[in-house]
């Protein structure tokens, strides 16, 4: 898009556009989402930003009625997979709170001024810039729906001192955290033992096939999908850099823009990784409009995609423990891998402090997989030194499977491993790493949907090739799914 059609989006307050770029307002000095309903400005008094970050840089405050800096972030880095687009996604979990922009350089293999230049021309800002406009939106967040200490909530957000905390506040939000907080809505009775979210998306979201793909496959001790269609709660347990959390996301809602989401953590510090891994999982940040058009006048997937808007893919909160539910579902139906993983999961998981209900535990880590005799699962001795040769190859770092994973090169890690093939390399792929653009080769439901369409070629769907996946499996029974 050039600035002319930037402008036009601005004046028809288009929401597909929410999160692309965001424009400032020189007379104001406010930066504002595309669909702000306030007036529209001059084009002469109009500049545009590629991030919220950029604008802040720039010396612009945050829109108080449209909140742009809550909205989702560009679903290009959902679907890119160069260094920038897996920089922002690794930002996005909080890598540089946790590891400094040395470490982030280091997972991507660059040097600190490589990286900061390069982000700098894709996104109008820095590592410590985007860092900064995410802490920003926690510390909001945790202000305006919980009742932390103002000085707990600025180093749980990231902040080195509470005079940056203070300093980062007025700058982008004009007003002291303690006027942000009074014009908050308050802790919420839902989530009096957690944090309150809203997890925004674009678009439409079709929220009852993203919970019943999730309930289909739900894991006892570490997921759980209660409540009638419509009304469900999804939970699950979260390995988190601080300690145990846990999620509830409820399905009612969806079509508001966002899905209302409950955090419950050891560390208030982790709410910044939990968000995202949990958006990842529900696949909040793609562009569901952009597939639409994509598939609107292919016979094959043209009328489901028209019968279910916003059909998402789901992703993984753990791609660690995705690459070992695909192990352990090699060759068996959905409902006999859900069965072997909970013996999984009770045989070697780490158990919560406190049950959660039927939450129980965390999913073993890899140094637990790695270290498990494995007898329980009953597998045959293969399966279990593939199960084991995946543990010590993540353990060890041999393997990468995190939000800034290099897509290429873990799936070429993935095939060196024995015991794992390509239908399994493309589904840890489509679902831990988020491409959105796999078609798993010889799985036998998909097989089966593509024979009935009468074999279309895939290749005409890239680059949407694993939201293509999800409309042909959701195209048949019950019984041919599994």
């Amino acid at each position: 898009m050039d600035d002319e059609s930037r402008y036009r989006a601005v004046r028809s307050r288009d929401a597909r556009f929410d999160g692309e770029f965001f424009f400032a307002v020189l007379t104001t000095g406010i930066y504002c989402r595309p669909s702000c309903p306030a007036t529209t400005p001059l084009r002469r008094n109009v500049r545009f930003h590629p991030s919220a970050a950029a604008a802040q840089h720039d010396g612009f405050r945050a829109c108080k009625r449209c909140r742009p800096d809550a909205v989702p972030g560009s679903a290009a880095w959902h679907v890119r997979a160069d260094a920038a687009a897996r920089a922002v996604r690794l930002i996005a979990d909080g890598v540089v709170d946790r590891e400094g922009v040395d470490g982030l350089a280091a997972r991507l293999g660059y040097s600190t001024r490589q990286l900061r230049r390069q982000l700098t021309d894709e996104l109008g800002a820095g590592p410590v810039a985007l860092a900064r406009a995410q802490r920003a939106q926690t510390a909001r967040v945790l202000l305006q729906t919980t009742a932390l200490p103002v000085t707990e909530i600025a180093f749980a957000s990231g902040f080195a001192s509470v005079r940056q905390f203070n300093d980062t506040i007025k700058k982008i939000y004009a007003a002291t955290p303690g006027r942000l907080r009074a014009a908050g809505p308050g802790p919420s009775a839902s989530a009096a033992s957690g944090v309150a979210l809203r997890l925004a998306y674009r678009g439409p979201y079709a929220a009852r096939e993203i919970f019943d793909f999730l309930a289909r496959r739900a894991v006892p001790g570490v997921e759980e999908v209660e409540g009638p269609v419509g009304s469900r709660v999804y939970r699950r347990t979260l390995r988190l850099p601080g300690g145990p959390g846990i999620a509830a996301v409820h399905e009612s809602g969806g079509g508001r823009g966002w899905l209302d989401c409950a955090m419950s953590l050891s560390e208030v510090s982790d709410l910044t990784a939990a968000t995202q891994r949990i958006r990842r999982l529900f696949d909040l940040d793609a562009d569901p409009c952009a597939v639409t058009e994509r598939f609107a006048g292919d016979p094959v997937l043209g009328p489901g995609s028209a019968a279910v808007p916003g059909l998402r893919a789901p992703g993984a909160a753990d791609p660690h423990e995705t690459a070992f539910r695909a192990v352990l579902g090699q060759q068996i139906t959905v409902a006999a891998a859900r069965t072997l993983t909970a013996v999984l999961v009770s045989s070697c998981g780490t158990p919560l402090p406190e049950p959660s209900g039927s939450l129980t535990h965390l999913f073993p880590s890899a140094e637990d997989v790695a270290a498990a005799s494995l007898e329980e699962l009953g597998m045959p001795r293969a399966r279990r030194a593939t199960l084991r040769t995946l543990a010590e190859a993540l353990a060890g770092g041999g393997l990468v499977l995190d939000a800034g994973a290099d897509r290429d090169e873990a799936e070429k890690g993935l095939l060196s491993l024995a015991g794992i093939g390509p239908w399994t390399a493309a589904y840890i792929r489509m679902r831990a790493l988020g491409d959105p653009d796999v078609l798993p080769p010889g799985d036998v439901a998909l097989n089966r949907a593509l024979a009935r369409a009468g074999r279309p070629d895939p290749a005409a769907w890239a680059p949407w090739r694993s939201y293509a996946t999800h409309l042909l499996w959701n195209s048949l029974s019950g019984k041919d799914r599994s």
